[in-house]
């Protein structure tokens, strides 16, 4: 018998319950894209768990700056803000020098892509687009502008919340999370089937990020401050992997 505590495990296991289903008809694309047959859980190689990795040498100085990386004549239309906020691990430990991505809707709620045929205008100066490495705090920030919310074609009118997309990297490729980021106090959150697949009202609020006065900018930018958990009880949410990282 020894006095030393043990090391904690390399992995917190995923609470499932917490997970929203695969099928869920309210969710209507759900039906005709979910499995029918049980998950096949595949170990990492050790080539995807080792790299490639990300560098500072791999960005520009305006890529996490979202009000400037694709000004062509201007700034931005629309309300300008900060989201920052760190990286942790399952014990709350930083998680330095892994590459944050996000993407978004312009202010008006339309999306940079070929196929967005929302009828709000494209914004020629947002790109919608931006990423940026955490420091050895795991401490990651974005200058941005608030998306717009937009219609979808689910029922005759669902309205998608405004949200930023938000991708994690771990040490390589292959290990890669995406999550969406709400805003406090939006009330199409509780009004979006895509939301309402989350079973857990305590995970749906970590996926809310709450005004942060004490970040913002004044006469210039609100700020919103959103911490993402890779694992564990109190993780974020992500859509890509319900198993985690």
């Amino acid at each position: 018998m020894t006095d030393t505590a043990l090391p904690p495990g390399p992995f917190y296991q995923r609470d499932r319950r917490l997970q929203p289903p695969a099928l869920t008809p309210a969710y209507k694309t759900s039906v005709a894209r979910s499995p029918r047959l049980p998950m096949i859980s595949l170990e990492n190689t050790i080539s995807e768990i080792t790299g490639p990795r990300f560098g500072h040498a791999d960005l520009g100085p305006l890529d996490n700056d979202l009000l400037r990386n694709y000004a062509q004549d201007g700034d931005p239309i629309g309300e300008r803000i900060i989201v920052h906020g760190r990286v942790l691990d399952e014990n709350a430990r930083p998680v330095p020098h892994t590459l944050v991505e996000i993407w978004q809707a312009n202010a008006g709620g339309r999306y940079r892509h070929k196929k967005d045929s929302y009828l709000a205008p494209i914004d020629p100066n947002f790109g919608g687009c931006g990423r940026c490495l955490t420091d050895a705090d795991g401490y990651y920030f974005f200058r941005t502008v608030k998306p717009g919310a937009y219609p979808w074609r689910n029922w005759v009118n669902n309205w998608r919340p405004a949200h930023i997309h938000v991708s994690v990297f771990g040490s390589g490729f292959a290990q890669r999370l995406i999550t969406q980021m709400y805003f406090e106090g939006d009330p199409l959150i509780a009004r979006c089937p895509i939301v309402q697949t989350v079973p857990d009202a305590d995970a749906i609020d970590r996926l809310i990020a709450p005004l942060d006065m004490n970040a913002a900018i004044p006469l210039d930018s609100l700020a919103y401050k959103f911490d993402i958990v890779l694992r564990g009880r109190r993780s974020t949410m992500f859509d890509n992997r319900p198993e985690g990282n």
